[in-house]
């Protein structure tokens, strides 16, 4: 009997290729994870495997290797391990769809065309997703290529939270909140229908806590309302992005520090945040061992500007049922988590702090009128779950 096809997943970034591998059926069935970390300067291969033995196969790279190396590398991996199952499809995170891309679609020359024009949107993401794209259609020559858009699960937003105060010419043109992270969001309304189906029928805030940080509304499993605006700049501060921030900031840096575009994206996107708070390290953990106050602060920061966006997103609900706590940060800083839900019992969030130490799924008290749960997302699996329902729909 032959082993089923694969669905490998591709999430390219800046310097890094993550993937993953499914065998393929009516369900999926993990194989492996990985990812090509420090592209252009020290490329790395790691990858876990259901099969440990395959995880010795990892192949050389040339330490400057790109996007294409790093592609050519993860097909000589599956060759190695899996040269009994063919791919059968290549699923690709593609951080901006605009408005129009609300589904998962095969790629083609018109919708790489079609999102070439939103790389002004996302200039730090799209031209890296799209040429992850392009090293795998190369790659795998003839395999289905399938784009999913991490702004598709917001298109549901009502217009007041789809919006700017901008004279209503540039929100026809574009300028409007689309939301990030919207395969995470997926992932996690479906595990919450898993575990409670009525509760995720309510009025539901997740938050997803990672090097890049936001927060969704959701009602129904729907969104209503998310942190993130026109880019990924908006909303929460984040690893080495500055989260909200008033414009007029904008306006003084370019007329009385001379500061050019160029500039100031390098500052919003690379060199604020936790790194530029702290003047130390985006990452939570080192933050966290350290001694310097400006460490404590940044964290502080972080915490202050959650409990915000709780209340607001709570607000744009009407009241909150659950509270979802994920990503790397979400899942794992039990410190930050504390720190932003402690004496939140005004609004019915009461934690149980033994609990959160142990990163239970549930960490509120029994009495909390909302619910509080730390779930781990699987963005992977999400794009997998969607390249299967394409390739069932092309066979029906």
């Amino acid at each position: 009997m032959n082993a089923p096809a694969i669905l490998l997943t591709l999430n390219a970034g800046s310097s890094s290729v993550k993937f993953a591998a499914y065998g393929a059926s009516s369900t999926l069935d993990w194989l492996a994870s990985g990812q090509i970390e420090g592209l252009g300067e020290r490329a790395r291969f790691s990858v876990k495997t259901a099969e440990p033995a395959n995880a010795n196969h990892a192949p050389a790279l040339d330490g400057h290797a790109d996007h294409h190396a790093a592609v050519q590398a993860i097909l000589q991996w599956l060759q190695r391990t899996q040269a009994d199952r063919p791919v059968a499809a290549v699923s690709h995170r593609v951080v901006h769809g605009g408005v129009a891309l609300t589904d998962p679609l095969p790629v083609d020359e018109a919708l790489l065309a079609q999102l070439e024009q939103l790389v002004p949107l996302a200039p730090l993401h799209q031209p890296h997703n799209l040429a992850g794209i392009r090293a795998a259609r190369a790659a795998f020559p003839g395999t289905p290529q399938i784009a999913c858009f991490d702004t598709a699960f917001h298109r549901s937003h009502p217009f007041v939270s789809d919006t700017f105060a901008l004279p209503r010419r540039f929100y026809d043109e574009g300028i409007r909140r689309y939301g990030f992270h919207g395969l995470s969001y997926e992932f996690i309304t479906r595990r919450l229908r898993e575990l409670d189906p009525v509760l995720a029928r309510g009025r539901v805030i997740v938050a997803h806590l990672g090097n890049g940080a936001s927060m969704c509304a959701m009602l129904d499993g729907r969104s209503v309302a998310s942190t993130m605006g026109f880019t990924a700049l908006d909303g929460l501060p984040m690893g080495t992005r500055c989260g909200q921030l008033d414009p007029g900031v904008l306006l003084y840096l370019m007329g009385e520090k001379g500061m050019d575009t160029s500039a100031i994206s390098d500052l919003l996107y690379k060199n604020a945040g936790l790194r530029g708070l702290s003047g130390e390290s985006h990452d939570v953990r080192t933050l966290e061992a350290s001694s310097s106050p400006a460490a404590r602060e940044a964290l502080a920061y972080f915490a202050d500007r959650g409990r915000r966006e709780i209340g607001g997103l709570a607000s744009c609900l009407g009241g909150i049922d659950a509270l979802v706590m994920t990503g790397g940060i979400g899942e794992n800083a039990v410190r930050v988590r504390s720190a932003m839900l402690t004496d939140m019992e005004w609004m019915g969030i009461a934690i149980d702090h033994e609990a959160n130490l142990r990163s239970d799924t549930v960490i509120n008290t029994p009495g909390s009128r909302v619910r509080v749960l730390v779930l781990k997302t699987d963005e992977e699996r999400m794009l997998a779950e969607h390249a299967l329902q394409c390739l069932q729909t092309t066979d029906h």
